[in-house]
């Protein structure tokens, strides 16, 4: 088993978790330490030699191959099982369209959302139910967790590095959420944006902390989008004006009252679209007034188009919330779908 990584040495668990640690090779949080074996097995399932290129990160010109994502993966408590949506996400992360450097670096402090679609689901057990964004399952917890070492331990983005996050949000642990295919009547995230059905698949998305709301008082599905519009706007004003990909995360109950009116995740994102935006002016209402010159009836999109809005269902049974997860900075990253196994731009140039 060839490999360009070094090796520790270390006496016992305990040890390595302080040569880790020390280097700043963690999250901050204890890891499983990445033996040969582990980090083989990884390779094997994925059917990948070491030294395969994943992709080359486009600012820095930082190469990701497929051994340094295993070590990874295995330090996050993946099985080998994860490992091949790990590969998945960094490819989707790795494109120019998504401004990986960008999002990573910048003050704002977003995280990178990853959103999984497919058969994959079901073979690692991801729920995509009660307690989604949260601990839902295993493998959701350290396949998003992976992503985030490898990205702290491939292109440096530790906390006073590459990452200038002012404050950040608790996503930088780990941020993966699984569709409820299973229980939802409409297509997936990845049939809408990929046109096939059963793929498995990640998105990826620059995104801030989940926004909740509620509305149980109703089951009119405009009025819900209303709610839904409505604290899409009060992001614009707090946050961020410029238009984006702005995720919705919609549960059972909710969706529900969508179905039994025949409402599509097309007619969400259509009549959202319509509803999600603000004039320059209003930011005088938020201490926002020293900008707003003499713009004040200029209007801004929460969306370039309908389709910058993605619908996710997922979520537990009961309960009439759902959680809006803002872009980064609008335009300046673009959601990113791949399929697992797919080889995009896998060759150096």
């Amino acid at each position: 088993m060839d490999r360009t990584s070094s090796r520790i040495d270390v006496t016992d668990f305990a040890a390595a978790q302080e040569v880790y640690h020390s280097r700043g090779w963690t999250d901050g949080l204890p890891i499983v330490p990445p033996t040969l074996d582990l980090v083989q097995a990884c390779l094997d399932w994925a059917l990948l030699p070491s030294e395969h290129l994943v992709g080359i990160e486009p600012v820095r010109e930082r190469s990701i191959t497929a051994e340094k994502l295993a070590i990874n993966s295995v330090m996050a408590g993946c099985l080998p099982q994860h490992f091949p949506l790990v590969v998945a996400s960094f490819t989707a992360m790795l494109q120019d369209d998504f401004l990986l450097h960008g999002a990573t670096a910048s003050t704002g402090g977003c995280a990178v959302l990853l959103i999984i679609n497919g058969p994959i689901r079901r073979d690692l057990e991801m729920t995509g139910t009660f307690n989604a964004l949260g601990n839902a399952d295993r493998a959701s917890s350290v396949i998003g967790r992976a992503v985030r070492l490898g990205l702290i331990n491939l292109l440096d983005v530790r906390p006073g590095e590459i990452d200038r996050s002012t404050l950040g949000h608790p996503g930088k642990f780990t941020y993966c959420i699984a569709e409820d295919e299973e229980n939802s009547l409409w297509p997936s995230l990845a049939e809408e944006r990929l046109g096939v059905s059963e793929v498995s698949s990640v998105t990826a998305v620059a995104a801030m902390a989940p926004r909740q709301i509620m509305n149980e008082w109703t089951t009119d599905p405009t009025e819900i989008c209303d709610t839904i519009a409505a604290e899409i706007r009060a992001n614009q004003l707090h946050y961020s004006i410029w238009a984006g990909n702005y995720t919705v995360v919609l549960p059972g109950q909710l969706r529900q009252h969508f179905n039994d009116a025949g409402w599509s995740k097309a007619d969400i994102r259509n009549y959202v679209f319509q509803q999600a935006r603000v004039r320059r002016g209003e930011w005088a209402g938020v201490g926002k007034g020293s900008v707003v010159k003499d713009r004040a009836d200029r209007e801004y999109l929460a969306m370039e188009s309908p389709d910058d809005l993605l619908v996710v269902a997922a979520g537990g049974p009961a309960g009439g919330f759902a959680q809006i997860i803002p872009p980064w900075l609008g335009t300046k990253s673009r959601a990113s779908t791949v399929a697992v196994g797919a080889c995009v731009d896998c060759e150096v140039p």
